[in-house]
Formats: C-alpha cells, sequence, structure tokens
C-alpha cells in the first residue's frame, strides 16, 4: 500500500487558483475548485507546457497555456482541441487542513468515468 505524501495545506492555495507542486521528482498541478482540491500531472499532454501556469475555466477545466485546449480537471479527459489525451490525475486526501495525494492511485472522479 502506497504512502499519501503532503502536498500542502488548505490555507496555501485559494479556491479557484492552481499552483506547481513537486512531489519525489514528479510536477504535479494542484488544485482548489471551491474547497475541494485536486492534483493531476503538471504537463499537457499535448504540448509540454506547465498546466499550472494556465487558467482555471467553465469551473472545473485547466486551459493549456500554449493552445489553450482543455482538460476536465477532475478526470482528467481533454475537452477541447488540440488536446486529445487524458492528463493523468491522482487521488487527494485531505486530512483535516493538509491536503495529501496518493501517487500511485488515480482521482476518484477518474476512476469513475472507466
Amino acid at each position: 500500500m502506497s504512502q499519501p505524501i503532503l502536498l500542502l495545506r488548505k490555507a496555501d492555495l485559494e479556491a479557484g487558483k492552481v499552483r506547481k507542486v513537486d512531489v519525489n521528482g514528479c510536477a504535479l498541478a494542484v488544485y482548489n475548485l471551491d474547497g475541494t482540491f485536486y492534483a493531476t500531472q503538471d504537463g499537457c499532454t499535448h504540448a509540454t507546457a506547465s498546466l499550472s501556469e494556465g487558467e482555471i475555466v467553465d469551473d472545473e477545466c485547466i486551459a493549456c497555456p500554449v493552445h489553450d485546449g482543455t482538460f476536465h480537471i477532475p478526470t482528467g479527459q481533454p475537452m477541447s482541441f488540440p488536446c486529445e489525451h487524458a492528463i493523468r490525475t491522482y487521488k487527494v486526501i485531505e486530512d483535516g487542513e493538509d491536503v495529501l495525494v496518493d501517487l500511485d492511485q488515480e482521482s476518484d472522479a477518474a476512476a469513475d468515468a472507466i
């Protein structure tokens, strides 16, 4: 069984924002969508851009800063061209004021979408 790793404290990321967090050599984009936290790979599958430098749009999508293609944050699914391949999602655990990630598990929403 994998060990969850601390990403940040809830107070460190305000609602509607995204930030890059490096965990064990893995660059993650961490999102706060109205108090619910998500984590995905930081690299866009289309243009190797850093998704954490993009904007959250349509309440649950991240727009790539290079070509404006979008991904659904909870599931990682591509939502608009030129993005065609899903981004990896990770299981996030909220424990009190801490936000942790399990790098060995997909997000619940991504697993449910399969």
